[in-house]
C-alpha cells in the first residue's frame, strides 16, 4: 500500500493552515480511501462533509472531521505524479534521436494515463491493464489524449516496438461506452502507416465519434542523431503536397457528416507544402492547437487583429527570432507591423544545428543555435525569444543555456514573448513607451 500524498505546500489561509496541516505531512486518506495520487485527491475531496488521515512528520497519525462548502477548496498542494516510464520502442521515437548533452529529463520517455488526463500529454495505451482502465472509468478521467497511429493491430505493434498488445480499437470502443472522450494523433510514417493503412485508421476512429472528439495527423519528426534505428523516409515537399490535395477533401467531406471538424492535419505538412492552409473555423474550437494544428492559421488571424490597432511607437531596433517553418509568416506579419510602429523590425530564423536540418519548428531551437544564427549581426536594442523555447518555469533553452547566458553572448537585452502577434507587439510596445491594447 502506498504511503499517501506528501503535502508540498500549504496555501495560507485556507482550511488546511486552520487545521493546522503544514509542509511536510502526508495526506494518507479521504473519508477511508487510501490516495494513491493527485487524481485520487481530487476524485474523493469533493464532498462537503471529509475525514482526512493525515500523518505527520514525526509519525504521528491526525484524523481531522471538515465541513466546508462543496466549492471551498481544502487549500492543499501536492507534487506533480512521477510518470511511468515507456515500454515501448517506437520506430519514430524522438528521444531515440537525441544528442548527448541536454536536459537529463529530456531522456524520459513517460506513458502514464494521469499525464494524460492531467495535462493533455499523449500516451499510447499500449501499457494500460484491467485494473487502469476501470479506474478511468470509474474516475471520469476524461478527455484523455491518445497515440493511436494505427488500428491495424500487427502494424501498430510494429511502430510501437511492442507485441502483445491489446488491439487499440477495443480499448478505445470499451472507453467510448464509459463515454470518456479521447483526443486522438496518427504520427505519420511515409510508406509505413498511410494508404489504405491510414484510411482504415481514420475510418476506425471516426465510428466512435463523437467520444473521439478530434484526430490530428502529424509528421514524424527525424533528426541527424538518428543512428542505429530503423530506416524512415522524412516528409517531402511533394509527399506533403500530395496528402493534403488527397485528404483536405476527405476531411471537409467528414466534417459535414459529422457536424464538426474531426480530422485535421499538422501545420508542418502545409508549410512543407507551400499551399493555403483551411480558413481558421475550419479548426473548430482548435482541439489540437497544442499539437500543432491551426497554429499557423490562428497566428494569421491575431495578426490582423494586432495590425488593427497597433500605434506608433518610439525608434527601437527588435530582432524577432523563430524557427525556420514559421519564418515566412512572421516576416509578413513584422514588415506590416513596422509600416504602422515606426519601429525596425528584424525577423531572423534559426537553423537548427543541434537537431539537423528536417527540425523547423520554433519549439525546438536551442540556445546555441540563436546565438549562431545572430552572430556577426546587430541585434539592436532588443531580442525577442518566443516563450515556446524555453522549458516553462525554469528559462533554460534545450541544451541548458539560460537568457542570462544569451543575454550576456549577444551584448543586448533578451525578453521572451509570448508566440502571438499580440504577445509580440506588447513586449515592443511595453519597451518603446506605448501601450499595446492587448485584447
Amino acid at each position: 500500500m502506498m504511503d499517501g500524498l506528501p503535502i508540498e505546500k500549504v496555501v495560507p489561509g485556507s482550511i488546511a493552515e486552520e487545521l493546522e496541516i503544514v509542509t511536510g505531512d502526508r495526506l494518507l486518506a479521504i473519508n477511508g480511501h487510501r490516495l494513491r495520487d493527485i487524481i485520487d485527491y481530487n476524485f474523493f475531496s469533493g464532498d462537503e462533509e471529509l475525514t482526512l488521515e493525515v500523518v505527520k512528520s514525526d509519525g504521528e497519525v491526525w484524523e481531522i472531521e471538515v465541513e466546508r462548502d462543496e466549492s471551498e477548496s481544502l487549500g492543499l498542494i501536492f507534487p506533480a505524479p512521477v510518470p511511468a516510464r515507456c515500454g515501448n520502442r517506437c520506430v519514430f521515437c524522438f528521444v531515440h534521436q537525441l544528442p548527448k548533452g541536454l536536459r537529463a529529463p529530456l531522456y524520459v520517455k513517460d506513458e502514464d494515463y494521469r499525464l494524460s488526463f492531467l495535462y493533455g500529454n499523449y500516451v499510447t495505451l499500449a501499457n494500460i491493464g484491467r485494473i487502469e482502465l476501470e479506474r478511468i472509468k470509474e474516475q471520469r478521467l476524461s478527455p484523455l489524449y491518445i497515440s493511436v497511429h494505427a488500428t491495424d493491430p500487427s502494424l501498430r505493434e510494429k511502430l510501437l516496438g511492442k507485441a502483445g498488445i491489446i488491439p487499440i480499437r477495443l480499448v478505445m470502443e470499451e472507453l467510448a461506452a464509459a463515454r470518456i472522450t479521447m483526443h486522438c494523433q496518427i504520427v505519420l510514417c511515409p510508406g509505413i502507416n498511410d494508404g489504405s493503412f491510414l484510411e482504415q485508421t481514420v475510418n476506425d476512429l471516426a465510428a466512435l465519434y463523437p467520444f473521439v472528439a478530434s484526430l490530428a495527423v502529424v509528421p514524424l519528426g527525424l533528426t541527424r542523431h538518428r543512428k542505429g534505428l530503423p530506416e524512415l523516409r522524412p516528409v517531402t515537399a511533394d509527399y506533403a503536397a500530395n496528402l493534403i490535395a488527397d485528404w483536405q477533401p476527405r476531411a471537409m467531406g467528414l466534417a459535414g457528416r459529422l457536424g464538426e471538424p474531426f480530422l485535421f492535419f499538422a501545420d508542418e505538412f502545409y508549410i512543407k507544402a507551400g499551399v493555403p492552409f483551411p480558413p481558421l473555423a475550419g479548426y473548430g474550437d482548435l482541439p489540437q492547437l497544442e499539437n500543432g494544428v491551426g497554429m499557423i492559421p490562428l497566428f494569421l488571424e491575431e495578426a490582423a487583429a494586432v495590425l488593427d490597432q497597433a500605434q506608433p511607437l518610439q525608434q527601437r531596433v527588435v530582432t524577432v527570432v523563430t524557427g525556420e517553418s514559421p519564418y515566412c509568416y512572421l516576416v509578413d506579419f513584422l514588415h506590416a507591423l513596422e509600416q504602422k510602429t515606426g519601429a525596425t523590425l528584424r525577423p531572423v530564423a534559426v537553423k537548427n544545428r543541434l537537431f539537423g536540418e528536417n527540425v523547423t519548428v520554433a519549439g525546438l531551437v536551442s540556445g546555441r543555435d540563436i546565438i549562431a544564427a545572430l552572430e556577426g549581426m546587430e541585434p539592436g536594442d532588443l531580442v525577442l525569444i518566443p516563450d515556446v523555447m524555453l522549458k516553462e518555469g525554469e528559462g533554460l533553452f534545450l541544451d541548458d543555456l539560460s537568457l542570462a547566458d544569451l543575454q550576456r553572448a549577444l551584448h543586448s537585452e533578451v525578453v521572451v514573448a509570448e508566440a502571438t502577434p499580440w504577445g509580440i507587439y506588447r513586449e515592443i510596445a511595453e519597451r518603446s513607451g506605448g501601450s499595446s491594447h492587448d485584447h
